[in-house]
């Protein structure tokens, strides 16, 4: 039933209406009670309404409220972590509680860790940073009734205390969702830079070579993940550390963590070297006489080791191709698979032709002034030297990483350089290649190539830790606390990608970021009418009941335990 005005005579009534189906199924309307007219229908509407409340048993409250006796509290957010809650009883992971019962502290180590991977997909910020946080949230199923800095930190130690039994519990639950018979496998690292100048025994932060560029206070992060990006284990290292010797340490925690019958380890050129590849042949998988399978990058820097390999391949396959062309070779009693994509090396010829020339130019300007001045002739300014001009090529050569092809004469009096046409002949040869090595034995050439190309995904997931999650920069200083950190953005990490894996079976083109910003405006409400309270949630939109429905997690509902800190 709903109220309706209607107009009759020029005058304005009030009717009680409903719908209702006639005998053939079709909607109509009747009147159940004209209430009188609306001008003069105040006082009788008051009686009805206040009859109505007597009825439902709310009436001195809203009497209260009528006299102005109501207040309303802030709204809290409810939607993203509602979701991002239920996500993580569903995998399993609220029962790390049995892991953190023999901690000595009297915290509840699971909620607080939960709280803080929460916050690193909500709103990443500090730990400090996460106590602001709570105070905009509704967490649902919250036990702890209150929570401070101290207890933050006490739980990332018993979290890195522990971290080999939530690691071992962590990889129990994804297990499911892992293929058991032929797990392809991809590792990648990255660094994490950190703030402070205090240096500690055992420090974790060290100065090494950025990803993002330049030298900078680190430390190094691994991660293992799916060919469906889902993080299988993460590894933390000196910032200092070269990326090779980690790949053994890796590959034997995937073996120990995940029983599978089979695996297939993708790396990128920085994890190949000839030791590695001896000790990769040699691995065995769970004990049995299966062998540790890969796909590996050649480094372009030892592309020259395959020149004899690659000539007769480019001048049959590759000269004239208008299109992308794979296929493979062998190579030390493996399988050398090979791609050229015709496009990508003319821009890669063109753009270091360019580069070449526009160096040679201005070092024929500095030359012909050189001469100049030997000659007499006076110019503005300061005066040009050869060993300036030497020291100038030499180093945007080496910036450029022309050094192979410009030469500069650096035992020379005289500002002199020269252009190796054999090795630029080299270069362009390995233009537009990509070189894998691997000793998968049934895999075409174009899936071991798409199964590398894969290893893009992992990089985004690198990218979300950055971005979404903002693992860095890391101002923690003990060693310990930077891996309770980097566990934490794992798991982190971990919920992000099932929430990806889901939304796109479920034909979404939302993000988890942008489904979790949407699922935010599902706010928690609280009224105070006279003595009296209400709570409730936000209507659900269209688009809330979509995200959730392809979550595969049920709409927000209020209970017991949430949480107002």
């Amino acid at each position: 039933m709903f109220i309706k005005l209607t107009t009759s005579g020029g005058r304005r009534y009030v009717q009680l209406v409903e719908s209702y189906r006639d005998e053939s199924g079709r909607v109509k309307k009747r009147t159940v009670a004209t209430l009188g007219r609306a001008d003069q229908a105040g006082d009788q509407l008051g009686s009805v309404i206040r009859g109505l409340q007597r009825l439902r048993g709310d009436a001195p409250a809203l009497e209260s409220a009528a006299a102005g006796d109501v207040r309303f509290e802030s709204s809290r957010a409810l939607g993203d972590v509602w979701a991002l809650t239920e996500l993580w009883d569903e995998l399993g992971f609220g029962e790390l509680r049995r892991v953190f019962r023999r901690t000595r502290s009297r915290i509840d180590v699971e909620a607080l860790v939960r709280l803080m991977v929460l916050n690193r997909l909500c709103d990443p910020t500090s730990k400090l940073g996460v106590l602001r946080w709570l105070q905009t949230v509704a967490l649902p199923r919250f036990a702890p009734k209150e929570v401070t800095h101290q207890q933050l930190l006490r739980a990332m130690d018993a979290l890195v205390e522990h971290q080999d039994r939530v690691q071992a519990a962590l990889a129990g639950w994804l297990r499911p969702l892992i293929d058991q018979d032929l797990s392809v496998v991809f590792y990648d690292m990255t660094t994490i830079g950190v703030e402070g100048e205090t240096e500690l025994a055992g420090d974790l932060r060290q100065f090494g070579m950025s990803k993002d560029g330049g030298i900078r206070r680190q430390f190094m992060l691994g991660v293992v993940q799916t060919a469906e990006g889902l993080p299988l284990t993460h590894r933390v290292w000196e910032g200092n550390t070269a990326e090779a010797p980690t790949l053994s340490a890796v590959v034997q925690e995937v073996l120990a963590l995940y029983p599978v019958k089979r695996v297939v380890l993708v790396a990128d050129r920085g994890l190949l070297s000839l030791d590695n590849l001896e000790w990769l042949r040699e691995q065995r998988v769970g004990g049995t006489e299966q062998p540790l399978e890969f796909i590996l990058a050649v480094p372009g820097r030892r592309y020259a080791e395959f020149a004899e390999i690659l000539e007769p391949i480019h001048a049959q396959r590759c000269a004239t191709a208008t299109r992308e062309v794979i296929g493979e070779t062998r190579w030390q009693d493996l399988r050398l698979v090979w791609a050229h994509d015709p496009r990508r090396a003319q821009e890669q010829t063109v753009a270091r032709r360019q580069h070449i020339e526009e160096l040679t130019r201005e070092a024929q300007r500095r030359a012909g002034k050189l001469d100049a001045q030997d000659g007499g002739e006076a110019f503005r300014g300061r005066r040009l030297s050869d060993s300036g001009a030497k020291a100038w090529l030499f180093r945007a050569v080496s910036e450029a990483h022309l050094g192979s092809i410009i030469k500069v004469d650096l035992q020379s009096d005289l500002f002199t350089w020269t252009i190796d046409d054999r090795a630029m002949a080299r270069a362009e040869l390995n233009d537009g290649k990509l070189l894998l090595v691997t000793n998968v034995p049934e895999l075409a050439a174009t899936e071991v190539l798409q199964r590398y190309k894969s290893l893009a995904d992992i990089e985004r997931g690198f990218k979300i830790l950055k971005s979404e999650i903002e693992i860095a920069p890391v101002f923690h200083r003990l060693p310990e606390r930077i891996r309770a950190h980097a566990l934490i953005c794992f798991i982190a990490l971990v919920l992000y990608r099932v929430m990806r894996m889901r939304l796109k079976d479920a034909d979404s083109r939302l993000s988890p970021e942008r489904a979790l910003e949407q699922l935010r405006r599902i706010q928690y409400h609280q009224v105070h009418l006279g003595g009296e309270h209400r709570d409730g949630t936000s209507t659900l939109s269209d688009a809330d009941h979509v995200i959730l429905q392809g979550l595969k997690l049920p709409k927000p509902a209020i209970d017991d335990q949430l949480a107002l800190l």
